[in-house]
């Protein structure tokens, strides 16, 4: 099992700093990454984070402490987790290439899984006894391939994957904190995961996995995979939340068809339609991803330079832009880009003001890059 806590290229300060940063209620991944990006570092945009967001209409941004910072530390090594940070090394490469990709995450296991081919296996709670013995079989072979199973430790397809791959490789995404068991009834599977796979969270330890939880680990399942694979799934499933993400993120969506009787093959059924890939064997997946493999993924392309912290764009510049900003914003998703063409402005103005509405928790940020109004 690897250990420690921080990696090396970091200070503990900045790695603290970072934490209380991502921690801050109305900071996001994006957001972070605007804000390293604008002061250079955690610290310095820590310090500017109270007035950024009265500037977006809050005056009561509460930000993490240091001791909370350590405390959150503390119990990941207690629990045997180590905090990877987006950027360095040990930071998984195919989860750095997503959007939005989460700027720290606590794993526990073997890191060295997520440096070989992997791909995501999900499907129904309630699976069916057929379509548990195809997700074992498929699951299997893949590992025998020296192909990496990632799931999301769930009943049913997500527990049958896990299980079949315990001695070939598995990653386990879950939704609370690397410490805390859930659900139940695989507490045994989860401990042994830790000991010969990995497991991985984007919450701290200790925290109790709630229904918002689910989407946002959803993501990450399928960003560690070069391919969501969807073995029964009833229509408005959270596997097909998956298997959304997958697709934005430019990875590779493969469905195994099922019986139009039975309401847990609709939602894979409709995937197909759709024009996710058939799949019906371990087979069909390598192949679908053979591609990937061959031409590896990386990280995608920094966001554009915002110029400098706001003082250096012109504080004047931004007060007479912001009233027009807010009125182009509506709860209607938009596109950035869109917005620059009707705002006509340049981008460290725009992007400085969306920081501001962000921190202020009146900005909602979206996949491929949308925003509207909280």
């Amino acid at each position: 099992m690897d250990g420690g806590v921080i990696h090396p290229q970091l200070s503990r300060g900045e790695i603290l700093d970072r934490v209380r940063l991502i921690r801050t209620e109305t900071v996001g991944p994006v957001a972070f990454d605007h804000l390293i990006d604008l002061y250079g570092g955690a610290g310095a945009a820590l310090d500017a984070l109270p007035d950024l967001a009265r500037k977006g209409g809050r005056r009561d941004l509460r930000i993490p402490s240091r001791a909370e910072a350590e405390r959150e530390l503390a119990a990941a090594e207690k629990a045997g987790a180590r905090l990877l940070v987006k950027g360095t090394p040990t930071y998984p490469r195919l989860l750095a290439a997503i959007e939005a990709a989460p700027p720290v995450i606590f794993a526990k296991g073997t890191l060295g899984l997520t440096t070989r081919p992997a791909v995501a296996m999900v499907g129904a709670r309630n699976a069916s006894a057929a379509g548990q013995r195809l997700a074992r079989e498929i699951a299997a072979e893949l590992g025998r391939e020296g192909v990496v199973v990632v799931s999301g430790l769930a009943r049913g397809i997500d527990g049958t994957a896990h299980t079949a791959t315990l001695e070939t490789g598995t990653i386990a995404v879950v939704a609370g904190g690397v410490d805390v068991v859930y659900p139940p009834e695989h507490a045994a599977l989860q401990a042994k995961i830790g000991k010969s796979g990995l497991i991985i969270a984007e919450m701290p330890p200790g925290t109790v996995p709630q229904a918002r939880h689910f989407p946002r680990r959803n993501r990450l399942i399928s960003g560690l995979g070069l391919g969501t694979v969807v073995v029964e799934a009833a229509m408005k499933s959270g596997s097909l939340i998956t298997a959304r993400f997958a697709l934005e993120q430019g990875r590779e969506v493969m469905a195994v068809p099922g019986s139009p009787l039975d309401p847990r093959a609709r939602g894979t059924n409709d995937l197909i339609r759709q024009g996710a890939r058939l799949v019906e064997s371990a087979a069909d997946v390598i192949d679908a991803i053979g591609p990937m493999i061959e031409r590896p993924l990386c990280e995608p392309p920094e966001a554009p330079y915002m110029g400098g912290p706001p003082a250096s764009t012109g504080e004047a510049e931004i007060d007479r832009h912001r009233a027009r900003v807010l009125e182009l914003l509506s709860p209607v998703p938009v596109g950035v880009d869109e917005m620059l063409r009707q705002a006509e402005l340049t981008p460290p103005i725009l992007f400085t003001i969306l920081l501001e509405l962000e921190l202020a928790g009146r900005l909602i940020r979206h996949a491929g890059g949308r925003v509207s109004l909280a």
